[in-house]
């Protein structure tokens, strides 16, 4: 009879670990094909950004977008008072609307308004910027107090300027005209936006370009800094003044500037309301469509010719801002 042998403990073990590598070589291989197979994804990359925007998406889509086209849909129609009419009449609303002289002034001052505080604002907001790139010591304080009404409401700006263009005379003269006054100036007294000049609507373009000076400073500024000191190194070495180096290395990179700048400001002078209502509401010298907007529209009760100026004040935005979007993606594509 043929007994078992006996094994030793150690040599267990190692008949042991011997088995379990053995058996262990042929899934090796398949584990690690396992780890180099890529994850499958479920469901398309973009699906996770969508979902993440689609609120938002949502709203806009609901309270703009679709405002936006309720509005234009009440433009061609005939609803005047608080009970909704949507009966089509086509055109009449725009037709009637350039017939009417009170919304073609309104028009004319919107163009002077937008010319001044446009110029108004490149102009002093340039020169500031002039002024830092210059390294001025204060730098920082400096531009703090130039972006400073930038972050005051058109509101409570209205209600500042409302003072400084006070025309009172005589000892109830204030504002600018009492510093006029007090520094022998007094020859060039004006009644600002109360006075019966075409051009009365240029004040109101003053408070306006003060607010926005201190944006467009940073636009300028941005692009100054913008321009490589190799370049500017370059043309100093190469006997060229300041003045030189201005117009011919710096002025040339501040053209996208001051294109971004223009267009910024005309898209936000078409749509001022606030300031104009604050300053001097129902100032017919200082009427502009917006405000025309709102009066004929809350207090005479015509929503479709409300609806019409609204519609034709997008259209003039579009205008503006439709270039200005082209130009950005075209830049960005380069």
């Amino acid at each position: 009879m043929n007994l078992p042998v006996r094994q030793e403990p150690s040599q267990q073990l190692q008949q042991q670990q011997h088995r379990a590598r053995h058996s262990s070589e042929p899934e090796r291989p398949a584990v690690e094909a396992r780890k180099r197979r890529p994850h499958k994804q479920r469901g398309p990359r973009w699906l996770p950004g969508l979902v993440l925007v689609m609120p938002s998406l949502i709203l806009i889509g609901v309270f703009v977008y679709g405002f936006l086209g309720w509005n234009v849909r009440v433009s061609f129609t005939n609803w005047r008072g608080l009970s909704p009419k949507y009966h089509f009449v086509g055109l009449d609303n725009y037709a009637n609307l350039l017939k009417d002289e009170r919304f073609r002034a309104d028009i004319r001052n919107l163009i002077i308004f937008t010319v001044v505080f446009v110029a108004g604002a490149l102009l002093l907001g340039f020169l500031m910027a002039m002024l830092l790139d210059r390294g001025v010591r204060g730098e920082g304080f400096l531009r703090g107090v130039f972006l400073f009404p930038m972050a005051i409401s058109f509101i409570a700006t209205a209600i500042v300027w409302r003072w400084l263009l006070d025309n009172g005379s005589g000892n109830d003269t204030a504002g600018i005209n009492k510093l006029l006054a007090d520094v022998g100036l007094g020859f060039l007294r004006s009644d600002w936006h109360k006075s019966n000049s075409v051009w009365a609507i240029a004040a109101v373009a003053l408070p306006a370009g003060w607010a926005l000076s201190g944006y467009v400073m940073a636009l300028f500024l941005a692009g100054m800094r913008g321009v490589n000191e190799t370049l500017r190194e370059s043309a100093r070495m190469d006997g060229a003044s300041e003045t030189q180096i201005f117009w011919y290395v710096v002025r040339p990179a501040l053209r996208p500037v001051t294109f971004s700048a223009m267009l910024i400001m005309i898209h936000i002078s078409l749509k001022t309301f606030d300031l104009l209502y604050a300053l001097d509401q129902g100032n017919l010298r200082i009427d502009t469509p917006s405000l025309y907007m709102w009066f004929t529209t809350f207090d005479g009760g015509f929503y479709d010719r409300g609806a019409t100026i609204a519609t034709v004040l997008l259209l003039g935005v579009a205008l503006v801002v439709g270039p200005y979007v082209w130009y950005s993606l075209r830049t960005e594509r380069r």
